[in-house]
């Protein structure tokens, strides 16, 4: 039979995209044959022994949810109600819940990808203010749905600082109803994260500006702990009317795969959280209808046990140790990275070119993104020498 067409086809107006850069890292490390090679590139969390492991906390949850659970049908657009209400006063504090009106997600990611369309149908052309260097799928987020970008300078990788100066300014620009995106803790992908007086100054801009706060939360715990990462975004969550926070469990529960996230909405008015609720579930139920179960029954049944509660605290405080042992580690064996003590969580961005990430791949087998973002739980005690010395030495080789 011949198939009579008119035009090219259905795909034939797409653009060709470029393939995923990390990726293809992974399959160019696992094509090296060398033994000594060491990934820093893909950001899930490793044990000293380079495994990504599963929660025992998890594992119990598994259990016994295996053992209880009675039927597989929907959960509704919210998503799991007992998750939310549990995850509540281990991201506000004791904030009152009157104010804060949440539905489950896959992963953060669907949080952002949620709350940048309700700021796009809240403010058609709105603006959101975004720092650089920042996550690379944030802006794809917010383009795709429909928000301008207005970026600014966050981190300077030569001096290993925030540029909190650059920050205010680009700020004290921004208009009543524009958003500004804000990383809680462990800066995804410098690690350099905000004191406790620079957030207190911008609560207060964003106060006296009218400014609504985007807030990412993935990495709650590995930082300085539960209650230290949560502080700076809680007081800026205080000085704002309305604001939105996008939360991951992926890292902090080990949960990559289950895509386990939220959005929460927070504000001082009852009807706007009614009319932003609305419009929420609205965008959820188009972009997903109903949110996956099994990741955010976990969470919930091991936040309503007390004794799981416990474990899953100790585990995650043994994960954020062992992060904050890599970065003293690194600091005492290259001194140019003594930087990375001070900074948290698993991300550290290196200054290094596009020219310099290929020789530590090439000459020392050492694999990162192409911007010197290393993911530092990708390092063990056995490796820490090796890469400090692969780092000298191709700084060295720069300048020979």
């Amino acid at each position: 039979m011949t198939r009579l067409s008119t035009h090219d086809g259905a795909f034939a107006g797409l653009q060709p995209q470029a393939p995923d850069a990390l990726l293809s890292l992974i399959g160019l490390y696992r094509a090296d044959a060398r033994a000594d090679k060491i990934d820093l590139g893909v950001g899930v969390y490793r044990d000293a022994e380079g495994h990504t492991p599963v929660l025992a906390a998890v594992k119990a949850a598994e259990a016994i949810l295996l053992r209880d659970q009675q039927s597989k049908s929907y959960l509704g657009p919210e998503g799991d109600l007992g998750f939310l209400d549990r995850l509540k006063p281990i991201v506000f504090g004791p904030r009152d819940a009157v104010d804060i009106f949440g539905v489950q997600t896959p992963g953060g990611t669907g949080a952002l990808r949620l709350a940048s369309e309700l700021i796009a149908a809240a403010r058609p052309g709105a603006r959101i203010f975004m720092g650089t260097p920042t996550w690379p799928n944030h802006p794809q987020i917010f383009e795709i749905s429909g928000l301008e970008i207005v970026s600014y300078r966050y981190f300077d990788s030569q001096t290993q600082a925030v540029r909190f100066d650059e920050m205010m300014s680009a700020l004290a620009t921004a208009r009543p109803g524009d958003a500004i995106l804000l990383q809680a803790c462990c800066h995804n992908p410098t690690g350099a994260d905000l004191d406790a007086g620079q957030w207190g100054q911008i609560a207060d801009l964003i106060a006296a500006r009218g400014l609504t706060p985007l807030i990412d939360l993935a990495y709650q715990g590995l930082g300085l702990g539960l209650e230290s990462d949560a502080a700076g975004m809680r007081r800026v969550l205080d000085a704002a009317p309305d604001a939105l926070l996008a939360y991951s469990c992926d890292k902090n529960f080990g949960l990559y795969r289950e895509r386990v996230g939220a959005l929460f909405a927070v504000s001082d008015s009852s009807a706007r959280l009614e009319l932003a609720a609305s419009n929420i579930k609205a965008l959820a139920r188009a972009n997903w209808s109903m949110p996956p179960d099994h990741g955010g029954a976990v969470v919930r049944i091991v936040l309503e046990d007390d004794a799981l509660t416990r474990m899953w605290r100790d585990e995650l405080e043994t994960m954020r140790s062992r992060i904050v042992e890599v970065r003293k580690a690194l600091a005492a064996a290259e001194p140019r990275l003594s930087a990375l003590a001070q900074q948290h969580g698993m991300f550290a961005r290196l200054p290094l070119n596009p020219a310099q990430v290929a020789q530590m791949r090439d000459r020392h087998a050492v694999y990162m993104a192409g911007s010197g973002r290393i993911n530092l739980a990708g390092l063990t005690p056995a490796t820490v020498p090796l890469f400090a010395t692969a780092y000298a030495a191709c700084l060295q080789e720069e300048f020979a």
